[in-house]
């Protein structure tokens, strides 16, 4: 027994989605508040699993939480002495729980964080938050599934070239040098709208931090930070999720609270498919073809085509008019996700880190299972487009990521359902 999403298909979805704040933001502006004694408030909160997951975290390292789902809200307050270890319950739920390793050190001159889970999409090491984190005069050792790091005294000012954009790597590293001594050189960082977000967020705090959205920050550390109200950059892999449906299912969908620059690559791809996209104050218009054509894409960091957006990809060159290469440089596992596709299906070739997709002119319903969030969303998504009942089990996944995905779906008049039920297959 489980519960699962039944899509009846096909259907277009037409209307308004809305776009709340990033779950790739908001998580580590919650682990930022760690930063500064006292309550700090973000606003436009996503209601999801993963900010429940985080104010838990945040409770057992000794803060008071309040998470306002209905308001978009949540407090934080934030003690002078803190605890420093991470659990791995947590940790392993969520994978964005390893963001409180560098506010932790930076507070409390130590940390012990749970060795990481979250999505089977691939190897993500913490090779650079440690070796940055040591630049900065930390020490570490692997203890019983905890990386356990101690500072003698305070962290020092370094200069720290990251080997790959890591997004994960560059927020420990930023905000453990906020609380530095001297000034942190950070080079080829992440330049995600997310690191820009969680950036001015500091700045907020009271942290001096030139470089912001480029791919070297240098930041002079501050001996303390003050609370701050910040609101939460929109998310943009549901805005593209959104973009998505109206491509692969030929509806239109005016996706509201979006920002349509964040998306550049992602809306110039999807014209080259077929889709007309109006660009408003307060959102964009993705009015989708009746067929799409195929694209190639290749995903790489910010601000190229996002990993996260992939399988939605995948899904709209299923069934597309023609043939497409996607092209996955950034995860190298993210393809587990395409065997299901192939039982909607879907024609699929892979070899190594290509994927290449012959569209089909239709799907048809089977029972499928999610393998992480973004393939979830894709299979519903897919579902949509498929002829008959379409059953996807994993949606535990979905819910980490998306807030009221079904009924957001159905408001825009797709036909998908949430119920218990014993698994299809």
């Amino acid at each position: 027994m489980g519960e699962k999403i039944v899509v009846h298909g096909p259907t277009a979805v037409n209307g308004t989605l809305p776009v709340y704040g990033a779950k790739n933001s908001v998580l580590k502006l919650m682990a930022a508040t760690l930063l500064a004694v006292g309550r700090s408030r973000i606003t436009n909160v996503p209601e999801i699993q993963d900010v429940t997951i985080m104010a838990e975290l945040l409770r057992r390292l000794g803060c008071h939480v309040n998470y306002d789902r209905g308001g978009k809200w949540v407090d934080i307050d934030v003690p002078e002495v803190l605890h420093h270890q991470a659990d791995y319950d947590l940790v392993r739920a969520m994978r964005a729980s390893v963001s409180v390793l560098g506010p932790l050190v930076a507070r409390c001159s130590a940390a012990e964080v749970a060795l990481p889970g979250g999505d089977a999409i691939g190897t993500r090491g913490l090779d650079m938050h440690r070796t940055g984190l040591e630049a900065m005069g930390a020490h570490f050792r692997t203890e019983a599934g905890y990386l356990k790091a101690t500072v003698d005294g305070r962290l020092k000012g370094t200069e720290y070239h990251l080997s790959y954009p890591s997004v994960g790597a560059t927020e420990n590293l930023m905000t453990a040098a906020t609380l530095a001594s001297g000034t942190t050189v950070l080079e080829n960082v992440a330049r995600e709208p997310e690191i820009v977000d969680i950036c001015q967020m500091l700045v907020g705090m009271g942290a001096q931090i030139d470089g912001i959205g480029t791919s070297t920050l240098t930041i002079e550390g501050r001996e303390s930070l003050h609370p701050v109200e910040h609101r939460t950059v929109p998310d943009r892999i549901v805005a593209g999720t959104w973009a998505f449906a109206a491509a692969v299912t030929g509806g239109t969908v005016f996706v509201k609270g979006a920002e349509a620059e964040h998306l550049s690559i992602v809306l110039d791809k999807l014209r080259a498919a077929g889709c007309e996209i109006t660009v408003a104050e307060d959102g964009f218009e993705v009015r989708g073809p009746e067929r799409p054509k195929a694209v190639n894409i290749s995903t790489f960091p910010y601000p190229g085509f996002p990993t996260d957006l992939q399988p939605l990809a995948a899904a709209m060159n299923a069934i597309a008019d023609g043939s497409g290469m996607i092209t996955e440089n950034v995860f190298e596992a993210r393809w587990g996700f395409t065997a299901e596709l192939e039982r909607l299906g879907a024609y699929v070739r892979l070899d190594g880190h290509h994927a290449w997709l012959d569209g089909v002119e239709s799907l048809s319903g089977a029972p499928v299972e999610a393998k992480d969030i973004r393939a979830g969303a894709a299979l519903v998504v897919a579902g949509m487009r498929a002829e008959g009942a379409t059953e996807v089990v994993g949606i535990g996944h979905i819910d980490r990521g998306y807030e009221n995905f079904v009924e957001n779906l159905t408001n825009a008049g797709a036909a998908v359902e949430r119920h218990m039920g014993s698994l299809a297959f």
